[in-house]
């Protein structure tokens, strides 16, 4: 039931292209001796089913660069071998019409309909921006339900740091971003053994909550107190202040572009071991310097003053800005990368599904004379809601309300948290070495969503020796997504000068 095109067939076809079309698809299906039509039809879980709530339709993207131009022959045929045999991709997701429930409903995958190939013009004028406007373009559209939800497109086009580029596309219900990554990581080897999968870099502050006291069980339950108060009137009436970031109604239905800026890991490290910090410390504090700087710009703007360049030296930003992320927590245990490949082997599920709790995280917006304080105050914000029982709470507010009052509205109540806040904000630990897919080695991964009720998504993921920052911005709200990135760069580079100058100060 497989039938191919030969490569030297294929690049012809590549060669001879004169816009964007399809290629001839290769008919290669699973078939019902799959273990996986052995089970049952199974319900959505209620957080699978929240995605499909109005405001809450969310995609995550994850865009991969190839060193090397990419054969779909290859990438077609061992999806059908790994990916294709995990039951959430291979399901469709279909309403029952009597009660109204979503289930899972195994069904024959064929692969041509979740891979497509477009064919691209070699000589097109600007290679990167094209790749750029066709992921925006895959945010203005959705999976047929018809078919299990997810995609993968493939852009044999040379840009600026890739031969080829990869983009998948999974609708959230199918997982959560860290069960999703390592699934796409189970699908991967190490570059220099490709017999091994690769590992991920041990957080040793991984334990959310440390009980030692009784003084630290107060501690928890004041930060879970004011924490939850906090979630209940934002869910209520609490906004963040309409800065130049806050998307306006219907943000959830505009499309998207993607940015990522990379920097380098050590850089990162040589911040955090110069302020006895986590990393996690050091990016939230690069994010907040980062934002302070562009909207100082956006004010300046706004106001016909700092056009030069010269307008970050004055301070723009009105006072008492309200700006909060939401950041998302995996409250599942660590999810391994070997037992997903063991899942796709035997056709079986698995530990799976949405488990993932949030906080409001408040960013101080201003301009700073010392570049250090930016990560001190993050510091201070994220300790405080590693001693609390917030993203439980957010869960368990979810699962409640959905028992009381039904899905309907449990979106509703996550839309207008989610609206109210500014960004969503969200990190997840890549492979710490050079990784091939499927004999593809991968220059850079790149993961974000589209349809979230926020005008700006930032996502960051380390690889190999770099830290990306991803962003996810409606252009209509942001229309300069790569001046953001820049200042994010640009906000590293300050922090760590003055990290290292104070270093240096210290041995002195």
């Amino acid at each position: 039931m497989k039938q191919s095109i030969s490569l030297s067939k294929y690049r012809k076809s590549m060669g001879s292209s004169q816009g964007l079309k399809s290629l001839k698809h290769i008919n290669t299906t699973t078939t019902k001796d799959d273990p996986r039509f052995k089970e049952e039809d199974q319900p959505l879980s209620p957080m699978a089913r929240l995605f499909h709530e109005p405001g809450s339709n969310v995609y995550i993207v994850s865009m991969m660069g190839c060193k090397t131009k990419i054969n779909p022959d290859v990438i077609k045929q061992n999806l059908v071998l790994s990916l294709v045999r995990h039951p959430r991709f291979s399901s469709l997701q279909v309403t029952d019409k009597e009660t109204g429930n979503i289930k899972w409903v195994p069904t024959n995958v064929n692969i041509d309909n979740h891979v497509i190939v477009p064919e691209i013009d070699p000589n097109i004028e600007s290679p990167d921006k094209f790749v750029e406007d066709y992921i925006s373009n895959l945010s203005r559209s959705s999976i047929d339900r018809s078919q299990p939800l997810w995609d993968l497109h493939l852009l044999n086009i040379k840009t600026t740091d890739a031969e080829g580029t990869g983009v998948f596309r999974f609708h959230h219900s199918l997982g959560d971003g860290m069960s999703l990554m390592t699934l796409l990581l189970a699908c991967t080897r190490q570059a220099s053994d490709t017999d091994a999968l690769p590992t991920l870099p041990m957080n040793k502050d991984s334990a959310y909550i440390k009980v030692t006291s009784v003084w630290s069980v107060l501690v928890m339950l004041w930060n879970s107190f004011v924490a939850m108060m906090m979630f209940v009137c934002t869910g209520l009436f609490l906004k963040d202040t309409e800065t130049p970031l806050k998307g306006s109604a219907g943000v959830e239905n505009r499309p998207r572009r993607f940015v990522r800026k990379s920097v380098s890991l050590a850089d990162v490290k040589a911040v955090k071991n110069a302020m006895n910090v986590t990393l996690n410390d050091v990016v939230l504090g690069v994010t907040q310097a980062g934002l302070s700087r562009y909207l100082n710009y956006r004010y300046g703007e706004i106001n016909r003053i700092g056009r030069g360049d010269h307008h970050d030296k004055k301070d723009f930003i009105p006072k008492g800005v309200r700006l909060r992320a939401t950041f998302f927590f995996n409250l599942r245990a660590t999810t391994r990368i070997d037992t997903l490949v063991e899942s796709m082997k035997s056709g079986t599920l698995g530990r799976w599904g949405n488990q993932i709790g949030y906080v409001l995280l408040p960013f101080a917006i201003g301009l700073k004379r010392n570049p250090l304080d930016y990560v001190k105050e993050a510091k201070a914000v994220i300790d405080k809601k590693k001693v609390s029982l917030e993203p439980l709470f957010a869960y368990f507010v979810a699962s409640l309300v959905l028992k009381l009052f039904g899905i309907k509205a449990v979106g509703k109540l996550n839309h207008k948290v989610f609206f109210n806040t500014t960004l969503w904000f969200s990190n997840v630990p890549g492979p710490e070495q050079e990784v091939t897919f499927y004999g593809q080695d991968i220059t850079y991964i790149a993961p974000s969503c589209y349809g979230q009720p926020n005008a700006l998504m930032i996502h960051i993921v380390s690889y190999m020796d770099k830290l990306t920052f991803v962003i996810s911005a409606d252009e209509e709200t942001i229309p300069d997504p790569h001046r953001l990135g820049d200042d994010l760069v640009e906000s590293l580079q300050l922090i760590k000068a003055s990290a290292l100058a104070k270093e240096s100060t210290k041995d002195k």
